[in-house]
C-alpha cells in the first residue's frame, strides 16, 4: 500500500492505495501533528507501506505563531540591516497604523563578515578573521544561523568556508547559506529567504524526525515523503534541511489532485477551490497544469522558494463569526480549530462558528458524525447563534444566514484575486470543490462569479491527501546568471543538469527562464530548452507579456536573468489507475428543511454514473457534503465526480 496523510488545521485525511481499492479515513488533528498523522495512517494501513506521504502545515504554523529559532544572520560588513531596510515600502499604503512583521532575526543577532565579492563572484576582499566571526556567533548561543553574503550566488566559495567553520563550532546547531536556499539575485529577498529556512529548520527537523522514528515504531514506513509547495514530494530529510521548500506543503496536494481531474475531464481551465476547517486555498489551473510562483510573501516574510500559486483566505469551518465595533457581522480569520472547534462539537467552544451556521441552516446533518466519530450537537450550535445574534441585533436564523452569506463573499474575493486580479476570465472555468466544507458554498461562489460550473471529486473530503497519491517526486534548482552573448544556452543546459543530480529517478527535466524587457524590475517565467534561440525566446516572451500586462515593446531588448530547472520522477499513482465509481446500496435518504425550502436528501456513494439530481438538494458522503440550491443540477460521473451546472 501506498498513503498520503495530509494534515490541516482541523482535520487530517488519509488516503491509501492498495493496487485496486483507494481507502480513506479522516481523524481530528492533534497537538503533535505525528500523533494525529500515525493514528490517520493506522485507520487505513495494517503493515508495511511501500511508500508514506506527507502534507505538513508544521513550517507554516511556525512562522505564524513565531515559534521558531534562535536565529543568527551573518551578512556582508554593510548590510547588517537588510532584514529591516526591505524595500523600503509599507504593507498598506493608505493605513498609517499598518506595520511591517518584525524581522525573524533581532539586531544584536546579527553579525558582519569582513569579506567582499564583485557581481560576477570576482573576489574585491578577502574572507578575514572567521575565527572571530564565528566566536562571535557562538557567544550569542544562536539555535540557527542563516548565512547570505553579497553575490554568494554567483560564488558561494566564503558562504561556504563561514558554514563549515560554524558547524565544526556550533554542532547540532542549523546552519543555512543562502546558495543553497536561494541561489538567486536581490539581495533583501535572498537573505530574508535563507533567514526564514534557517527559523523554521529546527521545528521542522524535529518534527519530521519524530514522525519517521513514530512510522518505523508503527512498523508502518522507513522514511517518509514530504510534499514540496511546488507540487512534488522530497524525502524527509531534505524537507528537514530545506523548510522554506515545504512552507505552503498543505495546500499543494489538493491542486494536484484538482489538476489531475481536470486534465481526466477535459477541462482546461479549472479554479481548485479546498474549504477545510480553519482555511480556503484557491489556484488557478490552466492546460491541466497549476500556477507556479517563485516568490510570495508569508505573514509578511518574502520565500523566494516554487509553489503553486494559492491564495489562502482565514475563511473555513471552524471560522470564528464576531461583531466588529461598527456593529457588523464578521467571519474569520481566526479559527476554532480542533480544539476546543465549533460550538456544536461539544468540546468546549462557545463561539459561533461557520459549521454552526451550516448545521443550524440544514446543510448539514444533525445526526451527523464528522470524521466517523465525532457527534454533532445541535443545541450548542443554537446556543452559540443566540448569543451572536443578541450582539448583532439579529435573530439566531438571521445571524446564522448571515455568517454563510458574509464567508461566500470572502471566497468570492479569493477566487476573484486568482482569477480577474491576474488577467484570467473566471467565466471560462469551472470550480473544482474540495475539503470538507467545500462542497457546502461552491455553487453559490460560482454562480456569483458566472463560471462554467462546479465539480465536486470524488473523495472530496481527503483530496488533499489522495493528492499526495499523485505527486511525483521533484526537485527544483535555480541559478541567477550573466546571459550576454552565446552563454544563455550554456546555462540552461547546466541548470538542467543540476536538477537531474537533484533528483537521481528522474524523468523528466523541464528548463525555464525568467526574462524581462531591459532595465524592467520584475520577470515573466517562460519554458525555455537550450537550443530554441534567442528569436524564439523573445517571439515567446512578448506574446506572454502582453498577455499578462496588455502590452509587449516588440523593439525593446530583452534580457534573462535566472534559470530554473524542474526535474520530476513518476508518481506513485496515476488518475487513469483509480477504478470506477462502483455504486452500491439505497441513493434516496429522505429530506430535510435547508435554507428554508425542503430539500431532498442523497447517499453520495450509492449514486449510479449519468444519475441527475436537481436542487434544493443535499448530497451527503462519509468525509464531506454537497448542497445544491434550486436550480441547480448535478450528473454523477462516472469517474465518481459530481458535475453541477445550473
Amino acid at each position: 500500500m501506498i498513503l498520503g496523510v495530509d494534515v490541516g488545521g482541523t482535520f487530517t485525511d488519509v488516503a491509501g492505495w492498495d493496487g485496486s481499492r483507494l481507502l480513506t479515513s479522516k481523524v481530528a488533528t492533534t497537538p503533535d501533528q505525528s500523533a494525529g498523522v500515525v493514528a490517520g495512517a493506522r485507520h487505513v494501513a495494517t503493515g508495511q507501506l511501500a511508500a508514506f506521504l506527507h502534507g505538513t502545515t508544521v513550517a507554516t504554523n511556525a512562522l505564524l505563531e513565531r515559534t521558531g529559532a534562535r536565529t543568527a544572520l551573518i551578512t556582508s560588513a554593510g548590510f547588517r540591516d537588510v532584514l529591516e531596510i526591505g524595500r523600503q515600502d509599507r504593507p498598506s499604503l493608505y493605513d498609517t497604523f499598518a506595520d511591517r512583521p518584525e524581522p525573524l532575526v533581532a539586531r544584536h543577532l546579527r553579525f558582519e563578515a569582513d569579506e567582499r565579492l564583485g557581481p560576477t563572484g570576482e573576489p574585491i576582499r578577502p574572507l578575514r578573521d572567521l575565527a572571530t566571526l564565528v566566536e562571535e556567533v557562538a557567544a550569542a548561543d544562536p539555535e540557527a544561523v542563516a548565512v547570505a553574503l553579497l553575490y554568494g550566488f554567483t560564488a558561494p566559495v566564503h558562504e561556504e568556508r563561514i558554514a563549515a567553520a560554524l558547524e565544526e563550532r556550533l554542532p547540532g546547531v542549523a546552519v543555512a547559506t543562502a546558495s543553497r536556499v536561494s541561489g538567486e539575485f536581490r539581495e533583501y529577498e535572498r537573505t530574508a529567504t535563507t533567514a526564514l529556512n534557517a527559523y523554521l529548520a529546527p521545528a521542522t527537523g524535529r518534527y519530521l524526525n519524530r514522525l519517521v522514528a513514530a512510522a518505523r515504531q508503527a512498523g508502518l514506513a522507513d522514511d517518509v515523503a514530504v510534499m514540496r509547495s511546488s507540487g512534488g514530494l522530497l524525502r524527509a530529510a531534505q524537507a528537514a534541511d530545506l523548510p522554506a521548500a515545504v512552507l505552503l506543503s498543505g495546500p499543494a496536494g489538493g491542486v494536484v489532485a484538482a489538476a489531475e481531474l481536470g486534465r481526466a475531464l477535459g477541462r482546461g481551465r479549472v479554479i481548485s477551490f479546498d474549504m477545510g476547517g480553519t482555511s480556503t486555498d484557491v489556484c488557478r489551473i490552466e492546460g491541466g497544469t497549476p500556477e507556479v510562483a517563485y516568490e510570495r510573501a508569508v505573514a509578511g516574510h518574502p520565500c523566494r522558494m516554487p509553489a503553486v500559486a494559492v491564495h489562502t483566505v482565514g475563511a473555513g469551518g471552524g471560522s470564528v463569526a464576531w461583531v466588529d465595533p461598527g456593529g457588523a457581522l464578521r467571519v474569520g480569520p481566526r479559527s476554532a480549530g480542533a480544539l476546543p472547534g465549533p460550538a456544536c462539537y461539544g468540546r468546549g467552544g462557545e463561539a459561533a462558528t461557520v459549521t454552526d451556521a451550516n448545521l443550524a441552516v440544514g446543510r448539514l446533518d444533525p445526526a451527523a458524525r464528522l470524521a466517523g466519530s465525532l457527534e454533532l450537537q445541535p443545541a450548542l450550535a443554537r446556543e452559540a447563534l443566540r448569543r451572536l445574534a443578541e450582539t448583532a441585533g439579529l435573530d439566531p436564523t438571521g445571524a446564522a444566514a448571515g455568517i454563510v452569506a458574509v464567508v461566500e463573499e470572502h471566497m468570492a474575493r479569493a477566487v476573484r484575486q486568482v482569477s480577474v486580479e491576474q488577467g484570467a476570465d473566471p467565466r471560462d472555468a469551472v470550480l473544482v470543490a474540495f475539503g470538507g466544507a467545500g462542497g457546502l458554498h461552491a455553487t453559490a461562489l460560482a454562480r456569483a462569479l458566472g463560471m462554467a460550473g462546479v465539480v465536486v471529486p470524488p473523495h472530496a473530503g481527503v483530496f488533499s491527501a489522495l493528492g499526495l497519491l499523485l505527486s511525483p517526486p521533484r526537485a527544483d534548482v535555480a541559478r541567477s546568471v550573466e546571459t550576454a552573448g552565446d552563454r544563455l544556452d550554456a546555462a540552461v543546459a547546466a541548470i538542467g543538469e543540476a536538477a537531474r543530480r537533484e533528483l537521481a529517478d528522474a524523468g523528466e527535466v523541464v528548463t525555464l527562464v525568467d526574462a524581462r524587457y531591459a532595465g524592467q524590475s520584475h520577470e515573466t517565467t517562460l519554458p525555455y530548452r537550450a537550443g530554441e534561440g534567442r528569436h524564439r525566446l523573445e517571439t515567446r516572451f512578448h506574446r506572454e507579456h502582453r498577455a499578462r500586462n496588455g502590452f509587449a515593446r516588440e523593439g525593446d531588448p530583452v534580457e534573462v536573468v535566472t534559470v530554473r530547472g524542474v526535474a520530476t520522477g513518476r508518481p506513485a499513482l496515476r488518475w487513469d489507475a483509480l477504478p470506477p465509481a462502483a455504486p452500491a446500496g439505497e441513493p434516496r435518504r429522505g429530506e430535510r428543511t435547508v435554507d428554508g425550502e425542503t430539500a431532498q436528501v442523497w447517499w453520495r456513494p450509492a449514486l449510479a454514473p449519468g444519475a441527475t439530481l436537481t436542487g434544493p438538494a443535499v448530497i451527503e458522503e462519509p468525509q464531506a457534503t454537497t448542497y445544491l440550491a434550486a436550480g441547480e443540477r448535478a450528473m454523477a460521473h462516472e469517474s465518481g465526480a459530481l458535475e453541477v451546472d445550473w
